[in-house]
């Protein structure tokens, strides 16, 4: 395994003495630190196996620390809400007293039932929308929404925008051939994909073997594993990762890339005709299931394609 340090090894701050700049510039820097270990990672020369591991350990750091990211901005917005709260209630309960001299003076006139019921209710609104409000701010900083915007700004930069595919375990497949259509190739189904897929890795397995490690014991497929992983990519709904885009690269002659919300975007197939580049989004925190992929396209085209899903509806 790699000599790097998992990041819940790491000092955590006191994040109620830090200021909001504080914090984010502390995190900026964590994030940069671990982009330099990561890529020295990435230069150090290790076997086949090892190299797996490599990746899977980089891959955890790198989701380790925007939890923890995740979770301190979470912690210092609800500290923000619970002074903010305090200070409302604080001028509630001043504007109760000086209600109450005041009531001591001028006689109030009765107060209906009704008219109670309907106070009572309206009070009842308002602390549940400024739950809602709190419940908000917190979702402003989840896993999920400092994801989604990381991935928007980088597509932004390329003129492109993200485009949705359901995760229905065929994620990967349905993303390439929305892909695929948007340059012209409309002969593939996700059969089609998902055969073409099991077909290479078939055809490839002892350049791809060394990669296909059981999940329990971290040993590398057997014989009977191995035609179990292909059975599953061919029939069922199994979610494809690295080797499957590989695969896919391969098979069709594109070259495919990942953009991710932090680290690197890899290109599988750089060798291939630029011309037919796929781009994918890959999320970690999309779905509570698993990670996810999407598809992307130029913002003048999304109009049209949600103009075609209504037609087909």
């Amino acid at each position: 395994m790699s000599d790097v340090q998992p990041t819940r090894d790491l000092p955590t701050s006191d994040v109620g003495a830090e200021d909001e700049e504080t914090l984010l510039a502390r995190h900026r820097k964590e994030k940069k630190d671990l982009q330099a270990k990561v890529q020295a990672l990435k230069k150090a020369k290790v076997d086949k196996k090892k190299k797996k591991e490599q990746q899977d350990e980089i891959a955890r750091l790198e989701a380790d620390l925007e939890a923890r990211h995740a979770d301190e901005l979470n912690k210092f917005n609800s500290l923000k809400i619970s002074e903010t709260a305090g200070a409302v209630e604080v001028l509630h309960e001043n504007k109760a007293e000086a209600d109450d001299a005041e009531s001591e003076e001028v006689e109030q006139p009765k107060v209906s039932k009704a008219q109670r019921r309907r106070e009572k209710k309206s009070q009842d609104d308002k602390k549940r929308q400024a739950q809602i409000k709190a419940e908000e701010a917190l979702n402003k900083n989840s896993p999920r929404i400092l994801e989604d915007k990381k991935i928007a700004e980088i597509l932004s930069k390329r003129g492109l925008v993200s485009f949705a595919v359901p995760a229905d375990g065929d994620c990967l497949y349905n993303a390439v051939k929305h892909q695929l259509a948007r340059i012209g190739v409309c002969e593939y189904e996700t059969t089609d994909l998902r055969q073409m897929t099991a077909d290479y890795i078939e055809d490839n397995k002892d350049s791809i073997i060394f990669y296909m490690t059981n999940p329990d014991t971290g040993d590398i497929l057997n014989e009977d594993e191995f035609r179990k992983y292909c059975h599953q990519v061919r029939n069922t709904k199994s979610w494809g990762g690295e080797i499957e885009v590989k695969a896919l690269s391969s098979s069709l002659k594109c070259p495919i890339e990942i953009i991710q919300a932090s680290g690197t975007s890899p290109v599988h197939g750089e060798g291939e005709d630029p011309s037919r580049k796929l781009v994918l989004t890959y999320h970690r925190h999309m779905y509570r299931l698993g990670e996810h992929y999407n598809s992307t396209m130029e913002p003048a085209a999304a109009g049209d394609d949600e103009e075609d899903e209504e037609d087909e509806s």
